[in-house]
């Protein structure tokens, strides 16, 4: 049985557009309702049994608070990558760092941007993969077409594959987005390489799988409960109260 084995959580951003939020805070180390973004992704990730190695890559700027954010949780079994930047002028880009990080790895790999957070269990998309071996994308119903311009629009066909995929649609035609959250198993993994070389867009991962669709069979998977990719100021407030929100049901319904 295939099975997914390494995680890797992309945290190289410099978060530009959350200032002063994350002016010395790495995005995922941004707390949400009491607690770091990081910590709800690990929390998803520990729900997988298949999943024995994780690695957050980096920068150096950020690369010691990760380190010291793990020792005091006592999380020894993370591993910190960090590319060579200071600065978002000098960073290599999402894709490029995933390339980097994956390189020489031959194990199935779940890519995930360290600043999505999402309710939905990845469970039944790792049971997607395990019965197509191809790979698989996270999507969300965002339910609204003028949203889904700022995003990655999605058309899937009756078997669950990506038929048309775009970054950043004009005119998009459906309200399912691509997040990402990404299974992308060994055979695909060189891709990455490929598509760096045909292109200079190195650090949107929505282009490399709009090129990624056009060559390969893609499946989607469409994530349940919330979800929120928390670039701004705004995002990050609607992601606090939602998720506050859901503590006080929570604990109201479990007195």
């Amino acid at each position: 049985m295939v099975a997914v084995v390494i995680s890797v959580i992309l945290a190289g951003g410099y978060a530009r557009r959350l200032q002063p939020l994350a002016k010395d805070t790495p995005k995922p180390l941004l707390e949400v309702a009491g607690k770091p973004i990081l910590s709800y992704l690990l929390d998803r990730l520990a729900e997988l049994e298949g999943v024995q190695r994780t690695i957050i890559s980096t920068n150096l700027r950020f690369e010691q608070q990760f380190r010291d954010w793990l020792n005091a949780n006592s999380l020894r079994n993370i591993e910190v990558i960090a590319d060579e930047s200071l600065s978002e002028e000098e960073k290599p880009g999402a894709i490029r760092s995933l390339a980097e990080t994956t390189a020489g790895i031959s194990d199935d790999c779940l890519a995930l941007a360290g600043d999505n957070l999402f309710t939905s269990s990845l469970k039944p998309m790792i049971h997607k993969f395990n019965h197509t071996s191809s790979p698989i994308v996270a999507l969300y119903d965002i339910k609204d077409l003028e949203s889904t311009k700022q995003y990655s629009s999605a058309t899937l066909d009756r078997l669950g594959r990506i038929v048309y995929f775009v970054e950043k649609p004009v005119q998009p035609e459906t309200t399912l987005i691509g997040t990402c959250i990404y299974i992308i198993p060994r055979k695909t993994l060189p891709r990455l390489k490929e598509y760096l070389s045909q292109t200079a867009d190195a650090d949107r991962p929505g282009s490399f799988i709009q090129w990624l669709h056009l060559r390969e069979e893609i499946y989607g998977y469409v994530l349940d409960g919330h979800w929120f990719d928390i670039g701004t100021p705004e995002q990050y407030m609607r992601a606090e109260q939602t998720m506050r929100n859901l503590q006080i049901n929570f604990r109201n319904q479990n007195p």
